[in-house]
């Protein structure tokens, strides 16, 4: 799939950006990546709401 690359410094920038943006936890942005894959607008509207909880 185009949206889902699976070379490590891609997914390691994409896991540090959200973490960023948003302020989850390393473990937790990459919980979202696995469950949802690279569609960026989920994985901040989920990432935000676990932000939220903390």
């Amino acid at each position: 799939m185009a949206d889902e690359p699976n070379e490590p410094q891609t997914i390691d920038f994409v896991v540090r950006r959200l973490m960023k943006e948003t302020g989850v936890t390393e473990e937790q942005a990459q919980m979202l990546v696995a469950d949802l894959g690279y569609q960026w607008s989920s994985l901040l509207r989920e990432a935000r709401i676990l932000a939220k909880k903390r």
